[in-house]
């Protein structure tokens, strides 16, 4: 069966720029600056998605590219005879599912509360009321079910369509209007009172931030978000490579991915951190910044109602395009691996996403007494991808792209350089062979190290 391609160039960027845009942007990034002082880690931040994003995204572009192939089959094509590079391709599978076990809790979290913004529930309700709304959604395992399902299913349904007609469709028409409505929310943010302070904490390295949160907490944590945001270590871009054509270099396509996911993150950022200051909510408030803090910003804000629902709108086709890319993924690597038709892999993986899921969400009801590692079972599994798989995978695919014993570093270079756009020089080899996986190194002996604060 011939393999399917993009239609066009910009539905290639828009539905991989859709992959690394979600969660990580609009929940993780925001709070994980807050809880690190702002401007020192954002700046510490865009260095690592430079200096480590750019190149393994590239990496894992140019290895799907290369084979036409999802992850575990392009191991097998491209590794030398005997070799057994591809059992890392299964890890990377795993890493995928692991990721859309919990990633579709929050995203069912995120539109819950476009939900509610838009029906009205918090209308007329006290800034003290807000926590309970959070705390009754969290305490109701067949809210919680209702809402991911409805991510579940509508998100392969879109995968059913195929990769032309469905994803790409699709994901063209939810990032225009995401990318709209950052832009109008951005600029309702900067004109509220206290947008200045607001902006001067997320924007302007403070060096008083080091002293307090600690120059290597903030360092680790913003490499850990760099890989977190951009979805790389676990092979979740390597499949939308295997569908590129070969008129345009990696190098640049990569650049371009990265600009459109850190427009998004830091936009998400100037749209809660001026309203922070406006409404004297504290910035450091942590995982709970999305769903009770601004909820409470939002309440005694002028036309809160409207600008809450609008918020949670880009909230959902932010999270909505990473988890369909993920899917496309998983229908994908299924059809390769195993031979199942599209309209099989999607029903299995929609079942089988749907079953998994359901420990995470009910980690904060029916299972919250469950807990391994001090984590409950969301905080596990994010652990397992963000501080593991990610950066360990990130590592292992520079070792097969860089040196003889894998892939090698000409035939990457031959590959990534393919096309019209910026290519790799090749007098970065010594940057890739030796520079390149100390950093990676750091990131992922960090996971395993409790943090310093």
């Amino acid at each position: 069966m011939e393999r399917e391609s993009f239609k066009s160039r910009l539905g290639f960027i828009l539905v991989s720029a859709g992959c690394a845009i979600g969660i990580g942007n609009v929940w993780k990034f925001p709070y994980v600056a807050g809880e690190n002082g702002g401007g020192f880690f954002v700046l510490i931040y865009l260095i690592s998605l430079a200096l480590m994003g750019v190149p393994v995204l590239t990496m894992e572009l140019a290895i799907g590219r290369a084979s036409r192939k999802s992850i575990v089959g392009a191991y097998k094509k491209l590794e030398k005879k005997g070799q057994k590079w591809h059992i890392h391709g299964w890890f990377c599978m795993a890493g995928c599912y692991l990721l859309m076990m919990y990633y579709t809790t929050v995203s069912g979290w995120i539109i819950d509360y476009f939900w509610k913004f838009g029906t009205g529930t918090f209308d007329g309700i006290s800034t003290d009321e807000v926590d309970g709304v959070f705390n009754n959604m969290m305490n109701s395992p067949v809210e919680m079910i209702i809402f991911m399902s409805i991510t579940v299913v509508l998100g392969f349904l879109v995968c059913s369509g195929g990769l032309k007609n469905g994803l790409e469709r699709v994901t063209k028409v939810m990032m225009i209007c995401l990318l709209s409505l950052i832009v109008v929310l951005a600029v309702n943010s900067f004109t509220l009172p206290g947008a200045a302070e607001g902006l001067s904490f997320f924007l302007l390295p403070d060096f008083s931030s080091v002293e307090k949160n600690g120059l290597y907490n903030i360092v680790s944590a913003a490499m850990s978000q760099a890989f977190f945001t951009l979805s790389v270590g676990i092979a979740s871009m390597e499949v939308f490579g295997s569908f590129m054509s070969k008129d345009n270099t990696l190098a640049g396509e990569s650049i371009r991915i990265t600009a459109l996911d850190t427009f998004v993150a830091i936009t998400a950022g100037l749209i809660i951190f001026p309203a922070c200051f406006s409404y004297n909510v504290a910035p450091e408030e942590g995982p709970s910044l999305i769903f009770v803090a601004l909820p409470k910003i939002f309440i005694n804000m002028p036309l809160g109602r409207i600008w809450g629902t609008l918020f949670f709108l880009f909230m959902s086709f932010a999270s909505f395009s990473s988890i369909t890319a993920v899917f496309e993924n998983l229908n994908t690597s299924c059809m390769d691996n195993f031979g199942w038709s599209r309209k099989k892999s999607t029903i299995i993986n929609g079942v089988f996403i749907l079953v998994m899921s359901l420990p995470c969400l009910l980690g904060y009801n029916l299972l919250s007494g469950v807990s391994l590692f001090g984590m409950n079972i969301l905080g596990l599994e994010d652990f397992a991808v963000s501080n593991i798989l990610l950066p360990v995978g990130a590592l292992i695919f520079l070792i097969f792209c860089t040196f003889r014993f894998g892939w090698g570093f000409d035939s990457f270079i031959e590959e990534a350089n393919t096309g019209k756009g910026i290519k790799v020089h090749r007098g970065l080899v010594y940057y890739f062979k030796f520079v390149l996986p100390i950093l990676l190194a750091f990131v992922a002996v960090n996971g395993f190290i409790p943090n310093q604060g």
